[in-house]
């Protein structure tokens, strides 16, 4: 098959150091046939390799920017995987995601993004994910955060400040606060794994039906 338009593949190097033990925390997480939703694809290539490496699940890409879908859609022509949608145009902000039905995803997976968008981004993340996420499903999220009690890395304090220094809006979220708007949308925090370079994987689980 011919590699279509080569050159709208993006690359993030961060990508080849964290896919791996992302995986390690998400794959236990996701049933066979599982559906996953990946808010903010961003390149594309952590859907590719999730999905290479899970082959049962179905993975859903998504991104606001068209340049970023441009790129989803390239390396999945590339790779030729079966298990990969058409990445979809959506913004964590809207009040409405595009997608069929809701309650339909096992897993909504979000790489990055909480300190790279304002605060609307995470509220609007919470919002969305409890809407299409199956009862008992899961909200997995991954990059750096600011913890009580807990010194800050003297990296993730310059990245904080060059963060806020490009868009004040922008910054490294205070775990606390990301967890209370997840509580209030319906998410509840069950577990937080230390990753390297002083990131943080986040996993939210859904209420079942009948449990508060």
């Amino acid at each position: 098959m011919a590699d279509l338009a080569p050159t709208a593949r993006l690359s993030a190097p961060s990508v080849a150091r964290n896919r791996e033990p992302i995986l390690a925390v998400l794959s236990p997480l996701l049933p066979r046939a599982a559906r996953v939703l990946e808010v903010a694809s961003g390149s594309g290539e952590h859907a590719l390799f999730f999905a290479r490496q899970r082959p049962d699940i179905f993975w859903q890409p998504t991104d606001a920017a068209p340049d970023a879908r441009a790129s989803i859609a390239a390396w999945a022509a590339a790779e030729g995987l079966s298990n990969v949608a058409p990445p979809l145009a959506l913004d964590a902000v809207a009040p409405s995601w595009p997608l069929d039905a809701p309650e339909t995803m096992d897993a909504v997976v979000c790489i990055n993004m909480i300190h790279i968008s304002p605060w609307a981004a995470t509220e609007g993340l919470m919002r969305g994910a409890a809407a299409a996420l199956k009862p008992g499903g899961v909200l997995l999220t991954y990059g750096p955060y600011l913890r009580a009690g807990v010194a800050t890395a003297p990296s993730n304090a310059a990245f904080d400040a060059d963060l806020r220094r490009r868009d004040p809006r922008w910054g490294l979220r205070q775990l606390e606060d990301v967890e209370a708007c997840a509580a209030a949308a319906g998410l509840m925090l069950a577990r937080v794994t230390d990753m390297p370079a002083n990131n943080l994987c986040l996993v939210f689980r859904k209420a079942t039906k009948g449990r508060s």
